[in-house]
């Protein structure tokens, strides 16, 4: 096994029992390659509302459990590191995990990086800063994209952009996820850091879950700016206004995109099975409406683990390795 990073390591011993997963792993380890288990768990992160997001998934699951013929099943995980943990700890031999989660299960745990999401064709994305005051963070008047507000050319949609004006996030009361997410925390705070600002002094830090409840931080006024992965506030369906009363002024460096890590316990066999029953359900109609209604995932491509070392390095700039 490899050295746990610091970030890990201080979030191991709360997160592995995040998933609450009983008598679901394979008793088989790496070695044992020819045993299969009779059942294997998926292990979703809450980058949206948690609420639900297992029954979302069930179409994945489902189609799993068919064309393997052994139970899958989904569960979401505490935060983005319970994931990690899960898998590490054998509670989970399939994780749907963002980037440096991907590289983390990887480097800790030998589970093998097999996928990469795309969305739209792309398979990066910037962090956006949010805020419900663009008379102080817009340089400009904002535009609007799809019923959607920007200022400071984030409306170009890929980063970096409008980072100049980020230095004037000082004071406020800013949304934030926790320190494993590369969106929802990583890329926005190092770009604070580069700008002169101490992250831990000089802003009031809102603790969130998730990437929509960041949106609605910032909509409902309990946070004056707020960090999530681009563009988040098309997730949240049920407020109309969103796009107009909740401003992207800024856009991070691009961040490698989420994917798929199976863990090391399971057989090269059963690896290549699951990888190409995801890419084949991936081509379908339904495969595509799932996947986009649990990620807003597009499409699944192999994946390229060697991207992701960007953001290990990203993470170690904060002394989170």
């Amino acid at each position: 096994m490899r050295t746990p990073t610091r970030l890990a390591s201080a979030l191991a011993a709360a997160s592995v029992t995040a998933l609450a997963l009983a008598g679901c792993a394979s008793e088989a380890g790496p070695a044992d390659a020819a045993a299969e288990p009779e059942e294997i768990t998926l292990a979703l992160v809450p980058s949206q509302d948690q609420d639900g997001l297992v029954e979302t998934a069930a179409p994945i699951t489902d189609y799993l459990t068919e064309e393997l013929g052994m139970t899958v099943r989904g569960v979401v995980s505490k935060d983005y590191q319970a994931a990690v943990e899960a898998i590490g700890a054998g509670q989970a031999q399939i994780g749907f995990l963002p980037s440096l989660q991907l590289w983390q299960a990887n480097d800790m745990y030998g589970a093998e990086v097999v996928l990469q999401t795309e969305r739209n064709g792309n398979i990066t994305y910037p962090a956006q800063f949010m805020t419900n005051d663009p008379d102080t963070y817009c340089d400009d008047e904002p535009v609007e994209r799809d019923g959607m507000l920007f200022c400071n050319g984030a409306d170009a949609m890929t980063g970096p952009a409008g980072l100049d004006s980020v230095e004037k996030v000082k004071g406020a009361k800013v949304a934030v996820l926790g320190p494993g997410s590369p969106a929802g925390y990583i890329y926005p705070m190092l770009a604070l850091q580069e700008a002169g600002l101490d992250i831990d002094t000089d802003i009031e830090q809102v603790p969130v879950t998730a990437n929509d409840a960041s949106v609605l931080a910032v909509y409902n006024g309990d946070a004056e700016v707020g960090f999530s992965f681009w563009d988040a506030r098309s997730i949240v369906t049920d407020v109309p206004d969103i796009g107009e009363k909740v401003v992207v002024f800024a856009l991070t460096e691009e961040i490698p995109n989420d994917g798929v890590a199976l863990s090391e316990e399971l057989s090269p066999e059963l690896r290549e099975r699951i990888t190409q029953a995801l890419l084949d359900f991936a081509g379908t109609p339904e495969g595509q409406e799932a996947l986009t209604s649990v990620y807003s995932i597009t499409d699944l491509a192999p994946a390229d683990p060697a991207s992701l070392d960007v953001v290990a390095r990203a993470a170690d700039a904060l002394g989170l390795q």
